[in-house]
């Protein structure tokens, strides 16, 4: 996927940042060797061709550079986030002409892409996991389909979506002076509960989501309530025109820059998210750190992010109704809001820091490189 120096900002990028912090605050030296892209829209033949070409270069440059020494050999390879449209081919077999530990995070494997347009980068993930001396799995749903494909002795955990919460908390203790901020700049009622949905705009799912979500809030209009949009992307006039109905209670305010989120999670009462076919949701996350309850998709792993009932109201994928009744007794709700905005803080500082994460990846790590000697000792 997206290399962590990559230009755009997106959930994918802020995670692969997310690990090599957690990783560094572990103590160990990370390197990205690599920043190759395999990522295919279309498993057309000529661009999976060129993606692996453009790998088995990748391979024999890294291959040339250990050997000669330009670079120092590592103890371990660590790659993030591969599945049938991202398939890993350079990890593999650098770590077999090394032989070092091969460790995965966020794998997912779908069966049912077996044999249709997508089955080279299906083959390709499934003989990565196959030798695999250790996967962290962020739900789990990706837990369950990954499992039986490992090998015995290889070390499978569960190390669900982490972040630094420090700034989201500190925006949470400073709430009263972002609402009045952000409700200068964007011309808002200071009593009106305030909705927040964070995300790209982009083709797909995300568009599917903002237009659930669009209709959702079109059956509680009668209901007090504003709502920010903070994201932008190809896909922004399909967002806007899904909105058109609901007038100026959506104020638009586009891709701002990461350290600028904090205010406006904390200048809100309530983050929705439709989530279809979410992962989970860093965005989903973020707000829980910053102290607002959520009402969101159940969706694959957004159940991994939040406490059901707790900080979250979770809602059938796709199902609008469910939705807007969902916001509707939030909306209804000031004191259960407050309740679930202090448990969203909790849950996060509790059970969702990087450093909790650094410590827990920190163990893998060790228990990795001790399964790949076993596995390979003469």
């Amino acid at each position: 996927m997206k290399s962590p120096f990559h230009p755009v900002p997106s959930g994918d990028r802020r995670v692969g940042r997310l690990y090599l912090e957690a990783l560094r605050q572990a103590g160990h030296r990370c390197e990205v060797v690599s920043d190759l892209r395999t990522h295919l829209q279309e498993p057309t033949p000529a661009r999976l061709a060129d993606r692996r070409r453009q790998a088995a270069i990748e391979v024999a440059r890294l291959s040339d550079e250990f050997d000669r020494g330009a670079r120092q050999r590592p103890d371990l390879w660590f790659t993030y986030h591969l599945y049938y449209k991202a398939p890993d081919w350079i990890g593999p077999p650098v770590c077999q002409a090394l032989g070092i530990a091969y460790v995965v995070a966020e794998a997912s494997y779908a069966p049912k892409r077996a044999g249709g347009p997508w089955d080279a980068g299906h083959r390709a993930t499934r003989e990565a996991l196959m030798m695999a001396d250790a996967v962290l799995s962020p739900t789990k749903l990706d837990m369950a389909c990954v499992q039986p494909l490992l090998a015995p002795g290889a070390c499978h955990t569960l190390v669900p979506p982490f972040l630094d919460p420090t700034s989201l908390a500190a925006a949470a203790g400073q709430r009263k002076l972002h609402r009045q901020h952000v409700g200068r700049t964007l011309d808002l009622r200071g009593d009106r509960p305030r909705l927040l949905a964070v995300a790209m705009m982009r083709d797909g799912a995300k568009l599917e989501s903002y237009r659930l979500l669009a209709h959702a809030l079109g059956l509680i209009a009668d209901r007090p309530w504003d709502l920010i949009v903070v994201g932008d992307g190809p896909a922004a006039p399909q967002v806007r025109d899904a909105f058109a109905a609901l007038g100026p209670r959506v104020r638009w305010v586009g891709a701002v820059p990461e350290s600028e989120l904090p205010a406006y999670y904390a200048s809100s009462d309530i983050y929705v998210w439709p989530a279809v076919h979410e992962a989970y949701g860093m965005a989903i996350l973020e707000a829980q750190a910053a102290g607002l309850p959520a009402v969101l998709g159940d969706v694959r792993g957004v159940p991994d992010v939040v406490e059901r009932d707790r900080t979250a109201l979770l809602v059938p994928e796709g199902n609008v109704q469910d939705l807007a009744g969902a916001m509707r007794r939030l909306l209804d709700d000031e004191p259960r809001r407050r309740e679930m905005g202090r448990a969203a803080l909790e849950f996060v500082a509790n059970h969702r820091t990087i450093t909790a994460a650094a410590r827990a990846i920190d163990r893998v790590l060790a228990e990795a490189v001790l399964a790949h000697r076993d596995r390979h000792a003469p």
